[in-house]
């Protein structure tokens, strides 16, 4: 399913799993959810009902999907989590907090009760965050139409399927619901509201307001207890004020009646006013939210179910039309789309690892060309080891624009303030005596909901007071009023209101004409605070002319340290403000113009020679105001402002100041990439990069930053990306344990080998791969970790994975087109010894790449194995000698190339899936070189390549394709007919060449007989059988040997083959040299000598072979005696022979007897079978068979078999043979065999007593004999 990538698991419920995904072609991530199909009657409720809903606070159905097994459901991606998980985290939240949750929360569920739908089950469980921390609803699976019987519906929907519903499918949390609803009455918007006041409370006090875990106690406390007024323990702990305690009293009414209705809920005063400006198409809507989400996707990635539309606007929606589609009388009205229609077979695809990121917003620097995104259009089919050209072209602007898009992390651009930051300067607090203040001393949380006639009235008198004061020349009377001013200012309301009125003008007047230095520095402080906590500015806010005044006055008193630093901070957030306004309106306003002089002012206080405090200020202002991307930062583009910064950074000793300088350098070059470069240019690369290794996080972060932009800029580039100790560096980053400076190390990396490919040898041998695997297996982060930054490290790492995926081909290539140009010369040109030298000390790169678990999923694909092979035919030239490249690039260097070609296929060989999923491609490509290779000259080559062929060959012979024995064609024909015209004439002096040599080359024959036994007749052809007897008699030192299992083993599939000639094999030694390795493999399994490599295996294929022959020869004497009988004796002379060749299997008879004890019970079975034909043909040859040790021995198998009456019996037929077949083994038993006859006295009894006449029979003819 290919239309979208399925990255890590995010979430897990009982019957549904949430996978973070993204759709092709895109770069839009949205959450995945694959449910059980017992949950198709909630999950259709769920897309009847929000398949059309666009809002801000409702997360946004996608699109919607059936596979045989599961239902798959597309969604908004939210990646802050769910509210219960806040809560369980948080404890409990302030009341501010609680009231900007609750702002989201009637927001939308406002909405939908306008559309018509009831939520039903509102917990903290369904409810979710966004990254910017908005609250959204989730998963309505459990709302309904007003008035609708949802029971109803799910039995509709059900039975469609033949299922029947659950009864219980309908209800949700009882610990939400309201006491109507217990008592069966219909959910309504009063219910809700009910769920909703459960909700406030468990925000503010961490537990909800009614809570048991016995049920009935529960339902009892919902009906008749009243909860008690929210509290908080804690030392820091506040009361809730009187209007949430009033909201909550209305809201948890348990008469439905007396809550309140939508109107008076949007009224309340805990709202604080947030839902007065509300548009009349935004019912429900906090002033300055929309009620559409247009950035949540593409328009064309949110296709609908068949059946249904997504509506482009929430204003389109007819409520009367959407009440008509919720109540759907047919299910098949809306169905999801099925992977069975021929359009839509694929649409998921796994990644091969846990590689889930988001990367923040950030600027495009100038220059960079704009990219359409088409999130619906769909890339053509590709068969493997193919790419489209245009596909491939898509795939590289998409990577150069998200490289752009990831130098900057968001956590680089954040802003702290300039005035009372703590690292700066510590802030002094600040106290006013209302007594002599001249205005009410209201606070700024009641300034910033004052009525507008209250508030204009309050700050005339504020303004009034200001001039009086100023009149009457008390400066202790203006600075109270300042310092009043100063903590009020605090709160972003109501510095908003005071910055956007009157009171501007009449602080730059004190800035201007105030006498006392006091004064200026209180007004100039006020003017910061305003400014830094003011989030919205009117276009006739004056601030340019604030500005021009403190940089008038900075001018004015430059030698005033302490002035100076009074005024830098509201200069700054002066600054600061107006890019942050210019940046959100996107509009320029004249009334918002930073004078260039201010630049100036802010640039000269960088220099050396100024205190550090002012330093730091200056650093911190440009820091800030380069933040943006408002075209007013220009002011601090300059060509000196990169030199002072990295001074600053370099010469200072405030660790804070140091930060703060670097920081200022990389949002400055940020927009202008040259900054960094005048600073590479004046105190050159080495003090760059040994600052790297800085101990400060931040410091390493920063630069990192900075050599990215200058990659991704061009600047430095061709030095930069040639530069060993500069990738050196960025690599010994990687062992960082800050995840966003390895994310932005592997970033540098990927604009590194983007331009310089030869460089990815260096990262490789620098374990490189290592690195990225490491940081591939992090699963979801923990409560330690940040999700952001594991998310960033993911989208990093992807694209540097990417770009070495796409850049193999091209480097195999390159090799193989230089051997190529030298292939059967015997004396390369200048230029190709140079090209040689070049290209095959690239290498190693295959190899590293092939043994990673991340890329080789990636590379293996029939491409790189045609072009595998191409490399392999070239290096086997080399290796024959029609190709000479010794003088190029050295004997050695030959050498190794061809080791590391070989060792690729190794890696591909130990992974047999690879094999299998490319089984043409490596018979046709690989194999002819590396069966030549065979046949090399040099003993390690041959011995690696033999190797090589066997362990694949055994893959590729055990697997046949199911496309191939659908067309007839065996994909193993050429393979066969390779071995048996390339290696076969040379098999002989393989199998007498020391080991390793014969281990591989019997398993390669091993697997040929076993898959094609036409292969026994060629064995024969070629005379290899008596040379297989001698390596089973050379091996047999090494019992446990991989040659000499492989030998038995073949050895055994001849003699099962009923074509096989037997007369010749028996002729050349067969049974001779079987019953030695019998012995031996016995005496291994019954001392117990091979605890590391088990015997066992081995000697039950002996026993299998020697049964066989056994039975052969039992056969054949049967049918001897049959044709004696009627008069022809033509056979008996044959079966006489027969049985005089396997007459020194008698040697085993005690062997067996022996075996019959072990453990492994296949193992005695067979020796059991022996032991009964050899007696059968020969009775009692061995004169041990009975003796004392062999009676033991019998006596415990008696009873070993007990449970199995078959082979008991079988076994009292061997001892009734052996007894009576000479009466010196009967006189052997009477002397020696008390415990056997014990046995048997007992068996006899036990025997008769459970009826068992054949064994009582058995054991009393024996006992008879013996007595």
């Amino acid at each position: 399913m290919e239309n979208f990538v399925l990255y890590e698991e995010i979430g897990r419920g009982r019957h549904t799993v949430v996978y973070k995904g993204r759709r092709k072609g895109t770069i839009n991530f949205v959450a995945i959810l694959c449910v059980e199909k017992c949950k198709r009657p909630q999950i259709t409720n769920r897309v009847r009902l929000t398949h059309e809903v666009i809002h801000e606070n409702i997360v946004q159905f996608l699109e919607w999907y059936e596979t045989s097994n599961h239902l798959w459901l597309v969604v908004e991606l939210c990646t802050g989590g769910s509210l219960d998980a806040v809560i369980a985290q948080d404890k409990h939240l302030p009341e501010d907090v609680v009231r900007e949750f609750g702002i989201d929360l009637v927001s939308g569920l406002l909405h939908i009760h306008e559309l018509g739908i009831i939520f039903s089950d509102l917990t903290p469980a369904k409810i979710m965050l966004d990254g910017p921390g908005n609250l959204k609803l989730s998963n309505l699976s459990l709302a309904r139409a007003e008035g609708e019987n949802l029971q109803e519906f799910f039995s509709l929907v059900a039975g469609e399927d033949g299922d029947s519903p659950d009864p219980e499918a309908a209800q949700g949390s009882p610990v939400y619901m309201a006491p109507e609803v217990l008592k069966g009455e219909e959910f309504s918007v009063a219910s809700d509201f009910f769920s909703l006041g459960c909700m406030l409370y468990e925000l503010f006090t961490g537990t909800p307001p009614f809570y048991s875990e016995n049920f009935p106690e529960l339902m009892e406390n919902i009906f008749n207890e009243v909860p008690a007024t929210p509290r908080v323990s804690g030392e820091n702990a506040k009361k809730p004020s009187p209007e949430f305690v009033n909201l909550l009293k209305q809201l948890l009414q348990k008469d439905p009646s007396k809550r309140p209705e939508r109107q008076a809920l949007l009224e309340h005063p805990f709202w604080k006013g947030a839902f007065s400006e509300s548009l009349p198409g935004d019912i429900g809507k906090p002033a300055g939210k929309s009620a559409l989400n247009e950035d949540v996707v593409d328009a064309s990635s949110a296709s609908p179910p068949k059946g249904s539309s997504v509506a482009s606007t929430a204003t389109s929606l007819d409520r009367s039309t959407l009440s008509r589609s919720f109540k759907l009388e047919k299910p098949d009205e809306l169905r999801p789309k099925s992977v069975m229609d021929t359009e839509n077979e694929s649409m998921f695809s796994l990644s091969s690892r846990s590689r889930a990121g988001v990367g923040p917003s950030a600027a495009v620097p100038p220059g960079t060309p704009s990219r359409a995104r088409s999130a619906g259009q769909r890339q053509p089919p590709r068969t493997a080891g193919t790419a489209d050209a245009s596909t491939a072209s898509q795939q590289a602007s998409e990577q150069v624009f998200s490289t752009w898009e990831l130098i900057f992390h968001e956590s680089d651009l954040l802003i702290t303030p300039i005035i009372d930051n703590p690292k700066i300067l510590k802030p002094v607090p600040v106290k006013f005596d209302p007594k002599t203040l001249g205005v009410p001393a209201i606070t700024g949380e009641k300034l910033a909901y004052l009525p507008e006639l209250e508030l204009a009235r309050y700050l005339e008198q504020l303004c009034g007071t200001m001039a009086a004061t100023d009149k009457s020349g008390s400066p202790r009377t203006r600075l109270n009023l300042l310092c009043y001013l100063c903590i009020i200012s605090t709160h972003p309301h109501a510095a908003n209101r005071l910055l956007n009125s009157h009171l501007l003008l009449v602080l730059i007047q004190q800035l201007q004409s105030a006498q006392n230095w006091d004064i200026r520095g209180k007004s100039a402080r006020v003017l910061a605070l305003l400014a830094h906590h003011a989030t919205e500015l009117k276009d006739t806010t004056v601030i340019s002319e604030a500005m021009t005044a403190v940089t008038e006055l900075v001018r004015e008193s430059y030698r005033n340290s302490k002035l100076k630093q009074c005024l830098l901070p509201a200069l700054g957030e002066l600054m600061c403000l107006a890019t942050r306004q210019e940046e959100k309106r996107r509009v320029s306003n004249e009334s918002w113009h930073i004078p260039s002089a201010a630049f100036t002012v802010v640039l000269r206080c960088l220099r050396d020679g100024e205190e550090p405090l002012t330093n730091h200020l200056a650093a911190k202002v440009v820091e800030n105001v380069c933040s943006g991307a408002s075209a007013q930062t220009s002011g601090f583009q300059t060509a000196e402002v990169g030199p002072m910064l990295w001074y600053l950074f370099t010469h200072c000793t405030v660790d804070s100041l140091r930060v703060t300088a670097i920081s200022a350098l990389c949002r400055v070059s940020r927009r202008m990439p040259s900054c960094f470069q005048n600073v590479l240019e004046k105190v050159g690369l080495a003090p760059v990069l040994e600052a790297l290794l800085s101990s400060i996080a931040r410091v390493q972060q920063c630069l990192l930053t900075l050599f990215c932009i200058m990659l991704a800029s061009g600047g430095h580039l061709q030095r930069l990306v040639h530069e060993k100790e500069f990738v050196a560096k960025i690599v010994r980053l990687l062992e960082s344990p800050s995840v966003l400076i390895r994310a932005k190390a592997f970033l540098a990396l990927h604009q590194v080998l983007q331009n310089n490919p030869d460089m990815l040898l260096y990262c490789c041998q620098s374990r490189l791969v290592m690195y990225i695997e490491r940081d591939s297996r992090r699963t979801t982060p923990g409560k330690d970790q940040q999700q952001w930054g594991h998310e960033y490290l993911s989208r990093c790492l992807e694209i540097l994975t990417t770009l070495i995926v796409h850049q193999l081909p091209q480097l195999t290539g390159e090799v193989v087109s230089v051997l190529e140009s030298v292939s059967g010369r015997r004396h390369p040109s200048t230029v190709q010894a140079k090209q040689l030298k070049h290209q095959l000390p690239m290498l190693p790169v295959l190899l590293h790449l092939v043994t990673s678990q991340v890329f080789r999923p990636q590379i293996v694909n029939d491409e790189f194995l045609f072009k595998y092979g191409i490399l392999l035919g070239y290096i086997k030239s080399i290796d024959y000698g029609e190709t000479s490249i010794d003088g190029a690039v050295g004997q050695a260097q030959a050498d190794e190339a061809m080791r590391v070609t070989l060792s690729v296929f190794e890696a591909i060989t130990q992974h047999p899936v690879l094999l299998t999923q490319h089984h043409v491609a490596v018979v046709d490509s690989v194999l002819p070189p590396l069966t030549a290779l065979v046949l090399s000259q040099s003993a390690e080559r041959r011995m690696f390549s033999l190797r090589l062929l066997s362990e694949a060959a055994s893959v590729l012979l055990g697997h046949e394709a199911v496309s191939s024995k659908a067309s007839g064609v065996s994909p193993n024909a050429g393979l066969l007919r390779l071995v048996q015209e390339t290696l076969l004439p040379e098999y002989e002096n393989l199998l007498m060449e020391p080991d390793p040599v014969p281990a591989y080359a019997l398993k390669l024959l091993l697997a040929l007989v076993d898959y094609s036994p036409v292969f026994i007749r060629h064995l024969e052809e070629l005379n290899l059988v008596p040379v297989l007897l001698q390596v089973l008699q050379e091996h047999q030192e090494s019992m446990l040997g991989s040659s000499m299992y492989n030998v038995v083993c073949l050895l055994g599939n001849l003699v099962a083959n009923k074509d096989t000639n037997m007369t010749a094999l028996y002729q050349q030694g067969l049974v001779e040299r079987l019953v030695p390795a019998c012995m031996d493999a016995g005496v291994l399994v019954l001392e117990g000598e091979s605890t590391s490599r088990p015997a066992s295996p081995l000697l039950f294929v002996l026993l299998e072979m020697l049964q066989e022959l056994l039975r052969r020869t039992a056969d054949m004497v049967r049918r001897a005696l049959q044709q004696q009988k009627l008069g022809d004796s033509r056979s008996t002379q044959v079966a006489e022979d027969m049985l005089l060749v396997n007459k020194p299997f008698t040697q085993l008879t005690c062997t067996f007897i022996q075996l019959l004890c072990v453990e492994e019970s296949e193992v005695g079975e067979r020796a059991m079978s022996c032991l009964s034909l050899v007696v059968q043909l020969y009775g009692a040859e061995d004169a041990d068979c009975t003796g004392p040790e062999s009676a033991a021995h019998l006596a415990t198998a008696l009873q070993a078999t007990a449970p199995h009456p078959k082979q008991q019996k079988l076994l009292l037929r061997i001892i009734k043979r052996l007894v009576t077949a000479d009466e010196k083994h009967t006189q052997s038993v009477r002397l020696h065999g008390d415990v056997l006859t014990s046995a048997l006295q007992q068996l006899a009894i036990t025997a008769s007593s459970t009826a068992d006449v054949t064994v009582a029979s058995l054991a009393s003819e024996i006992l008879q004999h013996i007595l």
